[in-house]
């Protein structure tokens, strides 16, 4: 039962602050010192990958027709080597990635909850209307960290090419409404590798093929999903605290 030893600590005092779901939220006493279960339950469309499905499925889709999927392309049509662009687009994406998160998460622990859900709102629906905004590849990115070898030279290219892409913006935003943190940069990771390996792979010949412009629609009705849903959330909690 929630009223075990383990939580009495926590409910010694009224006002207490707990960490639920990685925020801190105030667990009022009940009557004759019984445990609210309402207060530490988990919410019920909650399961245990649901951030990193979450963000695998966010920005896969947003991957899509993006300016740094088109940059993979023309790093495998420059170079024909896949593998040591893949592993440069994977090194380059995870330390981009948990940076981006890091600060998801941090201004997730200084923002107020309330601040908070207003801002992540306000992002998913922002990203919603940029995802609708066709990229272009910019050619001279493929040159930069050119001579330190091809791994050092995609990681570069890739990692400063992802800087303040939406991609990256829309990790933050995913970190700091998610959690576990790992869970979202690996999601992030993740989804990043499933939209652009097969470009790297299969080159024009694949890109040729993929439905930019559904690709940019489906992406900016899952951003707008996110954030509809989170406003939900936060107009539902305002009601319920009245």
């Amino acid at each position: 039962m929630l009223g075990g030893t383990w939580l009495k600590p926590f409910a010694m005092v009224y006002g207490s602050m707990q960490r639920i779901d990685g925020r801190d939220q105030e667990m009022r006493m009940p009557p004759a010192g019984r445990i609210c279960v309402s207060c530490v339950r988990r919410p019920a469309w909650s399961f245990p990958l649901n951030a990193f499905l979450v963000s695998l499925v966010a920005v896969a889709v947003a991957e899509i027709g993006d300016k740094t999927q088109l940059l993979s392309l023309t790093l495998a049509a420059k170079y024909r080597r896949p593998w040591p662009i893949c592993i440069g687009i994977f090194i380059a994406t995870l330390a981009n990635h948990a940076m981006a998160g890091g600060v998801g998460a941090l201004l997730a622990n200084w923002i107020s909850p309330r601040v908070l859900q207003w801002a992540v709102v306000v992002s998913f629906i922002g990203m919603a209307a940029w995802a609708l905004i066709p990229d272009k590849a910019d050619d001279d990115a493929a040159t930069k960290g050119a001579g330190h070898g091809l791994i050092v030279a995609t990681i570069i290219t890739f990692f400063l090419a992802e800087m303040g892409d939406k991609t990256q913006l829309a990790t933050m935003a995913l970190a700091a409404q998610y959690h576990p943190l790992w869970q979202v940069v690996a999601g992030t990771t993740l989804g990043m590798m499933v939209a652009n390996v097969p470009v790297v792979w299969l080159g024009s010949r694949f890109a040729e093929r993929i439905p930019l412009r559904a690709a940019r629609v489906m992406a900016a009705l899952l951003f707008l999903g996110l954030g509809l849903w989170n406003l939900y959330g936060l107009l539902h909690s305002t009601g319920a605290a009245r």
